[in-house]
């Protein structure tokens, strides 16, 4: 049963990943705390594309959870919050 949530979730997100977006701020954010120079709504997305990438849902966001990092996205807006590592 977890696992079919999880891979629900997960492909909500892929069904609306045209939608997903950062703030100004948030661009900013993410990069900072991800230590990356990437455009990170790209790179973000790159990372809920992957095979091992768990996304989880509760309350009003989305946490995907992927390699060493947990982006958090909200689940009506698609505004990437923030992201940071684990």
């Amino acid at each position: 049963m977890r696992k079919l949530v999880i891979k629900m979730h997960k492909e909500e997100l892929l069904k609306n990943i045209d939608r997903i977006h950062t703030t100004e701020m948030g661009v900013g954010r993410i990069q900072k705390n991800l230590g990356i120079n990437d455009e990170p709504v790209s790179y973000c997305i790159s990372k809920l594309k992957k095979d091992d990438s768990k996304v989880k849902k509760e309350g009003k966001n989305y946490y995907v959870e992927v390699d060493d990092c947990i982006i958090t996205i909200n689940s009506s807006s698609f505004t990437i919050i923030t992201a940071h590592k684990n």
